[in-house]
Parts: structure tokens; sequence; C-alpha cells
């Protein structure tokens, strides 16, 4: 079988490998454990080396077609992009022709190129993964919304599984219920009662992005220690607002209490997860966040914005606590409610765990399985 992906995702080429960032490697090493030939087409960025947060593809037979990423954020790039669009679309066009079963990822620039040139393969098995917020309610850039209606129509879309995250109502036949795992059967540890009378543990995983918004969970660090409680925030992840927030942590002498940790290996952030108590995510958009997951698997309660499937995932508030995501009083008093209330935290703590435990490596595996192979 012939298996082609067509992603936006940013591959780096070492030694006749190629890599990109670990949690989509993962997941697509999965994918490939079935298949006998891998069309890739994706941009590949010669300007940068590895990084600690990229692993390689593991798979012998690989045909990379390189790609060049675009945007039309401003009126330059709209206009280098009206000369690459077609042949971007050749490229992706070809690359389907000679495919088995087609993997689209989006949202995206290239996935809605992608969406459109499927249009012309309605007898081709496809799966999409979109990973971005499927709520139909939810306000997106036109072109997440033009993929949705396309991806979802099944006159435009035939003979397709897309996978989204979330249950949401009145969908088609095409959309599909999914999930991300992060962690094995074998890494499963039963809930564990943490100390809510000692040194609270906050934790921030994540990009350093405006849209993910980490300046409030140092804000909210900084309200309870004022406020006299005797709280520690360690915060994993990089991008464009590191500076920002080393420069309030800097000015505002809050060293002892927040740690910016930056990039860290899988096992560095799963310890973290163990040893804290809450984990403070107040996103703007998400689609999975697998973040939020990770930490009710290891017994971190979750304090989230409601978005994408985040209510879903924390059941209406029963497996963690869902705020609003732009009030820090709100979310410092949710920490204190739950420290005066040892016991409603010890009960949404498990019941974190053992709904977030469910969703293993092994499970995905399974279901991914049955979409490369039994269908």
């Amino acid at each position: 079988m012939t298996f082609t992906i067509v992603t936006h995702v940013s591959h780096i080429q070492k030694e006749g490998k190629y890599y990109a960032y670990e949690p989509y490697i993962k997941e697509m090493n999965l994918w490939l454990k079935y298949v006998d030939k891998v069309i890739i087409v994706a941009p590949l960025d010669v300007s940068r080396s590895i990084s600690n947060i990229d692993i390689s593809y593991e798979h012998e037979n690989i045909d990379f077609r390189s790609i060049p990423a675009f945007n039309v954020l401003n009126w330059k790039n709209k206009l280098k992009t009206l000369f690459r669009i077609l042949p971007i679309m050749s490229v992706i066009f070809k690359a389907y022709r000679q495919s088995d079963h087609i993997h689209l990822r989006c949202p995206g620039n290239i996935g809605l190129l992608g969406a459109l040139v499927q249009i012309f393969f309605p007898k081709k098995i496809k799966t999409v993964k979109y990973a971005g917020n499927w709520d139909p309610n939810s306000k997106q850039p036109w072109s997440y919304n033009f993929q949705k209606r396309i991806l979802s129509n099944t006159f435009f879309t035939k003979n397709a599984r897309v996978l989204v995250y979330g249950n949401w109502k009145r969908q088609t036949k095409n959309v599909t219920p999914f999930f991300t795992a992060s962690f094995s059967e074998t890494e499963i540890i039963k809930p564990v009662e943490k100390n809510l009378s000692k040194t609270i543990k906050l934790l921030y995983v994540g990009s350093f992005l405006k849209s993910k918004q980490p300046m409030f969970s140092l804000k909210v660090a900084e309200k309870l220690s004022k406020d006299g409680v005797d709280v520690v925030l360690d915060m994993y992840g990089d991008g464009e607002e590191k500076d920002r927030l080393t420069k309030y942590v800097k000015e505002n002498y809050l060293e002892k209490i927040v740690k910016i940790q930056g990039n860290q290996p899988k096992e560095v952030v799963k310890q973290a997860y163990k040893e804290s108590h809450f984990l403070i995510f107040i996103s703007k958009s998400e689609g999975w966040p697998k973040v939020v997951a990770e930490s009710m698997f290891f017994s971190c309660l979750p304090i989230s914005s409601k978005v994408s499937c985040v209510p879903y995932m924390l059941d209406e508030g029963k497996r963690g606590s869902l705020v609003e995501g732009n009030n820090i009083e709100e979310i410092s008093n949710e920490i204190i409610y739950y420290i005066k209330n040892d016991d409603n935290y010890q009960k949404k703590v498990k019941d974190a765990a053992s709904w977030s435990q469910k969703y293993t490596l092994e499970y995905f595996e399974r279901e991914i399985k049955k979409m490369v192979i039994d269908e």
C-alpha cells in the first residue's frame, strides 16, 4: 500500500532521515506501521537544525516531495502565494494519483489545497486528521471554516473519515469523533493523592504564544503568592512570548516562585505532571489540547478555558475546572477553593485520571489500524 501524507508541518532532513515535531511524528509512525511506501508532501526547512523536540519517521521507504510553506498575512506574501498555488497543487495531485490511501492534515494553508485536490479522487480511501477546533460555533479564519465545509460535505469529499476532536451535534457521516494519545499502558499509574497543605505546585506546558496566554499562568502564581499561598510555577515550552515572560519575572522579583524551564524532553515534563497539583492552561484556541489530557493522566488537575473540546474532556467541570479565561482572580480563587476542599480536589483528580488513562497509545494504534488495514 502506498500512503500519502499532505501536511503543513515543517521537516528537516539529516543523513537520509526526515525529522519534525515529536508529537506529530510519533502519531504518524503509528499510521506508517501498516503501509509499504510513504509519500510525504510537506515543507522542508534547510535553515534550522534538529532540536530536542524533533524525532524522525520510522519507515524505510519514504518518498519526500518538498513544497514551499506559504501564508497570506500581507500583500507581499499574497502575491507570492498566487505563483505558488498551482505548482503545489500539481505536486499534491500527482502524489494522490500514485496513492492507495490519502492522509490529509488540517487545518492549514497546505491542508486547504489538499482538501480541494482530493475532490478529484472520489474513489480513493481518505483519512483527514483535523487537529484544530471543530466547534461549529467558534470564531475562526474563513479558510478554516472553508476546509470544514469541504471535508464534511459528502458530495465533495467521498470515501473519507474526518477525525475531529469532540463529539458535536448535527454532523455528516464523514465526521468521526477522535482523540490523541501520548502515553502507553505501561505508563499508567494509580491516581496519586497530592498534599494540598504543602507548597502548591502549578504547571504550564505548551508553546509560549499569545494565543495560548502563558502570561495568565504566571500572573495567577503571582496573585496567589501575594495572597499568602505558598506556591511555585514551572513553565515548559518556548516561543515568541518567552522574552516577555522572562522580563516580567525579573521586573516583579518572581524568580523564587516562577521557573521558565524551556523545551524539555518528554520524561522531564512527565515528572513535572506527577509532581504538580494544577495545570493552568488558558488558551484561546485548541484542537485536542494534549497537555490537558496528559496532566489528567498523571493526577495533575487541569484548570482550563472553555475552548474547543475541553468542556467534553473535563465533563463540564467534573474532572477539572472550566474558567472564562480572562479573569486571574477567578482562576486563583478556584485554586484556593480546592485547598479548602481537599475531598473535592482528590475526587476530581481520580476521575480525571480514570478518564484520561483510557486513551493510551495502544488504544490509539488499534483505532488507527482499523482505518488503514480494515477499511
